[in-house]
Parts: structure tokens; sequence; C-alpha cells
């Protein structure tokens, strides 16, 4: 997971819905989404983030994601804020 470091080093932020607002709001400089999150939510912000030019990596699974933000609980995905 040593490859997503720049996730406990930047501003992010975890979650669906903070997500979702960030990518609206033009604030989303990266994505990172977990592969195995539910399919719903997933296929609806990789399409926002083609829609907003916004960069999508996908995880592996979503512990790797929740660890790579410093948590230590599982994440369906994770945004990195613009400074």
């Amino acid at each position: 997971m040593s490859e997503h470091k720049e996730l406990q080093d930047a501003h992010v932020k975890i979650g669906t819905k903070q997500t979702v607002r960030m990518v609206e709001q033009g604030l989303a400089e990266e994505v990172y989404v977990a592969e195995n999150a539910d399919p719903r939510l997933t296929s609806r912000i990789i399409a926002l983030c083609n829609q907003h030019s916004v960069k999508v990596t996908l995880v592996h699974t979503m512990v790797d994601l929740g660890k790579a933000c410093g948590i230590d609980v599982g994440a369906a995905m994770a945004v990195i804020v613009k400074p």
C-alpha cells in the first residue's frame, strides 16, 4: 500500500458523500476508489470524475484504502482536495 502514501500526506476527504461533493464543487484533485466497493457507488463516482476530468485511481480493497487514509476501517472511496 506504500504506493498510496500521498493519501496520508494530503488533505483527504473519506467516504462517498464527501467525495461526490468535492468532485461536484470542482475541488477534487484525484479520487481513489476501492475495487471491491459496491458497483452502484463506484460506477457513479467514476462517471462523475470523467465528467469533471478528475483522475481516478483504483485501489484493490476497501481495507487497503482505509489503511492508506490512516483509518482503521475500510473506505469505498476517498478524494484528495485541491490546495
